[in-house]
């Protein structure tokens, strides 16, 4: 329960913004020890140019820290198992593992693969619409649009069946919750895991045009089942979560800036440059994952010994006045190219293309639908203790 669980400095928020202390910490010493809620210590970085170099520095700076520390939950878990949940997954890996599997997924989320994508994100955004209208206002902008939209494109994309959308949310909600014990979190990826390995069996026996499909005709002698499973379940996860979060969460931020959502009804083409703005004041995800030093290495002029694990404050990296002038405001006529929401270096989101697309179709079909959109419920309500940050609820009406 969230009641016996301290939250960690890197998660401190105050609604939109990095906690007054987090901002203070990355002003002043730049770096701290802190407590994990993994029970272990971490250093957390937040100053832009550092996490910028240690997020671009795979070297120095591994990922593959499980390896090395027990996280709780795992004495359940045999050392097979483990390997198994790992096998696949781009973000528990260091070159060259991590480049042989993403050299096969990149060319899948080109910016011009993605376009092929967008008549359809049309139609799944404007059958939402369709829908919030039809059922009329007031509606929760989360439940109604930001959720099930990101979904159905990940699902589509991936060859997921869209029915079974709710179970996915559901475990990858229970997956993400800090609030909840390590043993409840392992059994949501031991169940999400056991799904995407039947779901790749049956592709197997009959693969489509979907990615899953692809990568069974094109690189099934590459891949091994738990690779393919391991690379379905972070998709599937990382390919809803991010956008549906930003979508809600981004939706607030412009209503709560009537200027800044004024410019963006007068002048649309400025889309991808708010974009870009909003994943930098928001920085819904909080950290780029633990990182664990290989060598003796100084950040911020703290030594960090080899071992010792590393934390990256993404919003208070963003949020940095020697990133961007007068940081903590919203201002999408800069577009704040360079920000780190999407990480940085060899672990920079692959997906980010596919998210930019969702959003600047998105985002400017909601505000042409509805021109009096507007908060029904003044008090938002925030994910404290997700990994991901955003909204669970926006009631709005038109």
């Amino acid at each position: 329960m969230t009641e016996s669980i301290a939250l960690p400095l890197h998660m401190w928020r105050a609604g939109f913004d990095p906690a007054p202390e987090l901002e203070a910490l990355r002003d002043e010493e730049g770096i701290r020890r802190i407590t994990t809620t993994l029970g272990f210590d971490a250093w957390l970085v937040t100053r832009h140019d550092d996490v910028r170099a240690v997020l671009g520095d795979a070297e120095r700076f591994s990922n593959d820290w499980q390896s090395h520390y027990p996280v709780p939950g795992d004495p359940y878990r045999t050392e097979e198992e483990k390997a198994r949940l790992r096998a696949g997954n781009l973000l528990s890996f260091d070159p060259p593992e991590h480049t042989r599997i993403r050299r096969i997924l990149t060319p899948e989320f080109t910016l011009r693969r993605m376009r092929r994508l967008e008549p359809r994100i049309t139609r799944i955004v404007e059958d939402h619409l369709d829908a919030m209208e039809k059922a009329g206002s007031p509606a929760d902008l989360v439940s109604s649009f930001a959720l099930p939209i990101p979904s159905l494109v990940i699902c589509e994309l991936l060859g997921v069946p869209y029915a079974d959308r709710e179970d996915f949310q559901r475990r990858t909600g229970r997956l993400l919750d800090l609030s909840l014990a390590p043993e409840e979190r392992i059994a949501a990826q031991r169940e999400s895991r056991q799904y995407m390995a039947e779901l790749v069996a049956h592709v197997k026996s009959d693969p489509g045009e979907e990615l899953l499909g692809m990568l069974v005709r094109e690189h099934g002698d590459e891949l091994s089942d738990d690779e393919l499973a391991g690379i379905g379940s972070l998709l599937l996860v990382a390919g809803h979560e991010t956008t549906a979060n930003m979508l809600g969460i981004g939706t607030l931020a412009l209503l709560r800036h009537p200027d800044q959502l004024d410019l963006l009804r007068k002048e649309p083409e400025r889309v991808e440059a708010a974009i870009e703005e909003l994943m930098r004041w928001l920085s819904i995800v909080h950290s780029g994952g633990f990182r664990m030093a290989t060598t003796k290495v100084e950040v911020a002029g703290q030594v960090i010994e080899p071992g010792e694990l590393v934390l990256c404050s993404l919003p208070a990296a963003n949020r940095d006045a020697a990133f961007v002038p007068d940081p903590g405001r919203l201002d999408i006529t800069r577009g704040a190219y360079g920000h780190m929401a999407f990480g940085h270096g060899v672990h920079h989101c692959l997906g980010a293309p596919l998210a930019r697309m969702e959003m600047r179709v998105a985002f400017p079909a909601l505000l042409r639908r509805f021109p009096g959109l507007r908060v029904v419920d003044p008090e938002a309500h925030f994910r404290t203790f997700h990994v991901v940050y955003g909204l669970t609820s926006l009631q709005v009406a038109w």
